[in-house]
């Protein structure tokens, strides 16, 4: 692939105020992940009355739709449209899609209020697979295409370390606003508080929207490279299956996708679990357990942002700090106090901050090692197959959390020892095996390293890609 507008460089060096704003859909993402993680399961399980291997189906189906939505959105997202030669190929996407996804967030929990208590259960599994399936496909048509800016935005090793690390910055308080805000709001047995919390959420995220605009709006530079990779007869088109199969057959891309999967279901099934440990363990609020883990995230950000840019080696840091976060998991399968929960989330908030921090840059490494083999820039429809992936990790969330409540018996006494038992379980003994075995697969496919990594970074200036 030659092309010459390319060869008008690479996107100046950005700002520290650019890359903050940049941080901002990284604070809509977190948000709304945390808050959908976080509420939906408990919500439809304990408010609305369904059962949870009815909730878990829905959410199973769910997945299996991302199996199709999400890649081919990255897939057709790629493709120019009339804004393109204005606005770029990914702004126009984000914004769009960003605020429509907002709204769609509202109707996950606003359907059944509008039901009413004599729906049947068929009309509410029916109106969650319409709610979760909508937002779904806002969610992921906006946030493919944010995605896909990083690499292409932010081209240095330093430069994408520092833009990882303010955007982390900027995204833990997304992080806060997904697990904290609904503690302020929810009060559990009235289910009219959680719309009420979306309505919040949906306010906050147009604001940050706003201030996510700066930072998303692609540069000249950007949108006459892809113009002119995309000029008749620069590039051949590729079938969605075929790209299918490209990206499923790269050993490095394939090593990323399922850390971040089994990376992702650790996730929520840590922090969807908080919410039952104050329930029915502990019998008060987690605010503090939740500010914890975002305290030591903050705290331990600037340790992994030290490490990344003097070592140049993200793969081996991302591998590092899933370790880390499978062994500060390992308190929480056993009986602790309030305060214990406190220190272990915050110890656990210290390896989490490196992992999300070292996502961005990780990922920008296997996309240009992607376009220095191929000459073409698909990172949109790799992102796609990476979404997949994340959201596919619903569905294990889900399923662990049926399997685990139906062998202990939680609906007939969440507060036996069984039931407590097994909220441990699913807060931090599945956690701890999913990041586990996410490592061995990862230091198993991954070829990158410091050395090819800078490489694949100096022919793509070079070559103006």
């Amino acid at each position: 692939m030659k092309h010459n507008g390319g060869a008008k460089g690479a996107a100046g060096t950005a700002g520290i105020g650019l890359m903050a704003s940049f941080g901002m859909g990284r604070f809509v993402a977190e948000a709304l992940t945390g808050a959908f993680g976080s509420l939906v399961f408990k919500y439809y399980e304990t408010e609305v009355g369904m059962s949870g291997w009815l909730v878990a189906l829905a959410v199973i189906l769910y997945s299996v739709w991302n199996a199709v939505n999400d890649p081919l959105l990255g897939w057709f997202t790629a493709k120019p449209t009339p804004l393109s030669a204005r606005l770029g190929r990914r702004f126009p996407w984000i914004v769009s899609c960003a605020l429509l996804c907002l709204g769609s967030f509202i109707l996950v929990f606003a359907f059944p209020a509008w039901a009413g208590p004599s729906a049947s259960v068929g009309l509410l599994f029916a109106l969650l697979l319409l709610s979760i399936f909508l937002f779904d496909a806002l969610y992921s048509a906006w946030e493919i295409n944010y995605q896909s800016i990083f690499p292409d935005r932010f081209r240095g090793s330093g430069e994408r370390a520092r833009a990882a690390a303010i955007g982390t910055a900027v995204g833990t308080v997304g992080v806060a606003a997904g697990f904290v805000v609904p503690t302020l709001f929810v009060r559990y047995g009235e289910a009219s508080t959680y719309v009420t919390t979306a309505l919040w959420f949906a306010v906050g995220g147009i604001v940050a929207v706003a201030l996510l605009v700066p930072g998303v709006r692609e540069t000249r530079s950007m949108i006459d490279r892809y113009l002119a990779e995309h000029r008749e007869g620069a590039r051949k088109e590729e079938g969605f299956f075929k790209q299918l199969v490209g990206a499923l057959s790269n050993r490095d891309f394939l090593a990323f996708i399922l850390l971040y999967f089994f990376y992702q279901a650790a996730m929520l099934s840590m922090t969807a679990s908080v919410y039952y440990v104050g329930d029915y363990i502990l019998g008060r609020s987690t605010t503090l357990i939740m500010a914890a883990m975002l305290v030591g995230a903050l705290l331990g950000l600037p340790v992994w942002t030290r490490l990344a840019r003097k070592l140049e080696n993200n793969q081996g840091l991302l591998a590092a700090s899933a370790i880390a976060l499978a062994v500060a998991c390992v308190p929480m399968v056993f009986p602790l106090s309030y305060w214990g929960y406190v220190a272990s989330m915050a110890v656990w908030g210290a390896a989490f901050g490196g992992f999300w921090m070292l996502i961005a840059p990780a990922m920008a490494d296997v996309i240009d090692g992607i376009v220095a083999r191929t000459g073409r820039r698909d990172d949109g429809v790799y992102l796609g197959f990476r979404a997949f992936f994340g959201r596919l990790s619903y569905a294990v969330q889900a399923a662990a959390f049926a399997v685990v409540h139906g062998l202990t018996g939680f609906a007939a006494n969440p507060r036996s020892p069984q039931a407590i038992f097994g909220i441990r379980l699913h807060q931090a003994g599945i956690p701890a095996a999913l990041l586990l075995v996410g490592f061995v697969v990862f230091k198993a496919l991954n070829t990158i390293t410091p050395e090819s990594a800078r490489r694949n970074r100096d022919l793509l200036k070079q070559k103006g890609w």
